[in-house]
């Protein structure tokens, strides 16, 4: 005989469902958790004062518009709001626009340079008389001058300083990905997590109904003397830790919807189910080959040494001489003890200069600086073995969740059976009230377990498009507008050019600086070793 799911059994299936994306979300808003005691609160210092609300330019209206105090209720929305509002994000992106004026500076260095001086002063001197005695003059001067000064050549110190910022911006490129990435990843879980933990609570509720519906019939037999006082203090012990489990799982939710507010910046109000996520690889293999061209990670670890690879080829053109031409026009008194005598002056010359003997400090610095950029060669060979291990963690805990479902809602549904058998079979004698909530919690732990499957199967896919870097809001909403750093850098690139000169000076200066740019080979013995994934076939749907 087959016995049907009870109607919170059936509830709590069709939520969980949305995991798979073959159900719906649940009918019941589930926002306000079930029990909760409100406690008044003492009145506290009054809040800080702030400014009004202010989003950088280039924000989407629809973010800047948007009512934080509004629930949001969908996943393209989360994304969004998290993507163009997080403030730590925000933070990473205005970094990386300070880093573009970086490239300006450095050009700056190949153009002229005008200063001037000017001095207003008063001065006495006192001379010695043949016949002896002291004669003094007094009187106030002052000068003024203009000094111009042009790099002719310098080596490669200010191609050098080109490349070395270059490399600084792209390493802050690479770290504004990275954050990207982790507060889309942050977001994502924070939806799951409020969608689990909300099914957490509906789950822990309708175990804490299930064993107040033992305990009552129990009771009713107690008193007709079909069972034991000892029985019904064992099913009284079992209501007792249901209801800790539910103020457990409220406690849950209430923590999952302050860190989705966290993350998002709005409350998280009736959530539909997530979209389904698409990666770009089909093999283990294959996402260890895509990582390594398109991580973050490993990408901040290249430009990181192209930093300091550039510092080095900085210090070796320090050993070298440089050419400049300077230029000064200089007027002022003569004397300040004479008003009426004033003179001018113009200079031009080519200056050589360079260093002939300063103790090994030059060379000490220049060996300080190919063992700083050796270690960051070897930091991107640790960069790619700590990011293959993220991708086969995640690779794994994806294929095992997600061939886990099938079989949690399996013995999700023969618990169910086996408990509902099992309430007939007590009342006909033939088992103990111990069997019958033994089974409820078979129940629980099956529900539970498929509950928290299907969450982590999810996050561990966001996981996997995280540690390829291609968790990206033109990946996840191909539709939706994205930060672009190169608006910004094109606009500023240029500011420190002048006309002619600077291109044909870095011609010059390029020839000495290297191709400091190229990026480095790998040298480490397991660049091309990867850890093998577990033996679970990959879904052929709904990566």
């Amino acid at each position: 005989m087959r016995y049907p799911l009870n109607a919170g059994m059936s509830l709590t299936v069709v939520a969980l469902q949305v995991w798979l994306g073959v159900g719906v979300t649940m009918a019941q808003d589930l926002s306000a958790p079930r029990g909760v005691v409100s406690i008044p609160q003492p009145a506290g210092p009054a809040p800080r004062s702030v400014l009004t609300p202010q989003l950088p330019p280039g924000t989407p209206d629809a973010m800047v518009q948007a009512d934080p105090a509004v629930p949001i209720t969908t996943f393209v929305e989360t994304l969004q709001r998290a993507y163009w509002t997080n403030p730590a994000l925000l933070a990473e992106r205005a970094r990386l626009r300070g880093t573009d004026y970086r490239l300006p500076q450095a050009r700056a260095a190949y153009g002229p340079k005008l200063d001037y001086q000017a001095s207003y002063g008063w001065q006495r001197d006192n001379f010695q008389q043949p016949v002896g005695g002291y004669r003094a003059y007094s009187g106030w001067g002052y000068t003024a001058s203009a000094i111009l000064t042009l790099p002719l050549m310098t080596f490669g110190r200010n191609a050098a300083g080109e490349t070395s910022a270059l490399a600084q911006i792209d390493f802050e490129r690479a770290n504004v990905r990275f954050s990207e990435a982790q507060t889309l990843l942050d977001a994502i879980k924070a939806y799951t997590a409020v969608l689990s933990d909300r099914a957490g609570v509906d789950i822990a509720a309708d175990n804490l109904a299930l064993l107040t519906r033992e305990l009552s019939d129990n009771r009713a037999r107690f008193k007709a003397r079909e069972v034991t006082s000892t029985d019904v203090q064992q099913v009284e012990t079992r209501v007792e830790q249901g209801r800790a489990q539910l103020l457990t799982a409220q406690r849950l939710a209430a923590s999952s919807e302050a860190s989705y507010l966290r993350v998002v910046g709005a409350p998280a109000g009736r959530l539909e189910p997530p979209n389904p996520l698409e990666l770009p690889v089909n093999t283990l293999e294959d996402a260890y080959a895509y990582a390594e061209a398109h991580s973050p990670v490993i990408g901040g670890a290249v430009a990181r040494e192209k930093i300091s690879r550039a510092q080095k080829n900085l210090a070796r053109a320090d050993l070298l001489p440089q050419v400049e031409l300077r230029g000064n026009a200089d007027y002022g008194k003569t004397t300040p003890f004479n008003g009426n005598l004033y003179q001018s002056e113009l200079r031009g010359q080519v200056v050589i200069s360079g260093p002939i003997f300063e103790s090994g400090l030059r060379r000490a610095r220049l060996a300080e600086a190919e063992a700083l950029n050796d270690a960051d060669w070897r930091l991107i060979d640790d960069a790619e073995r700590s990011n293959k291990a993220e991708v086969a963690d995640a690779w794994n805990e994806w294929l095992t969740q997600r061939a886990s479902i099938d079989r949690l809602q399996a013995s999700m549904v023969s618990a169910q059976l086996a408990y509902d058998g099992a309430l007939l079979q007590e009342r006909a004698g033939l088992r103990t009230t111990l069997d019958v909530l033994d089974l409820a919690r078979e129940l629980l732990n099956a529900r539970s377990g498929f509950n928290a499957a299907s969450a982590n199967a999810y996050v561990a896919q966001a996981r996997i498009m995280s540690a390829l870097g291609a968790l990206e809001l033109p990946n996840l909403l191909p539709d939706a507008p994205s930060y672009d750093p190169e608006v910004h850098f094109a606009k500023v690139r240029h500011n420190g050019d002048v006309p002619l000169l600077t291109p044909l000076l870095r011609g010059i200066d390029g020839i000495f600086g290297g191709n400091s740019m190229a990026d480095r080979p790998a040298r480490d013995p397991a660049s091309s070793v990867g850890a093998r994934g577990v033996d679970v076939p990959v879904p052929t749907s709904g990566k």
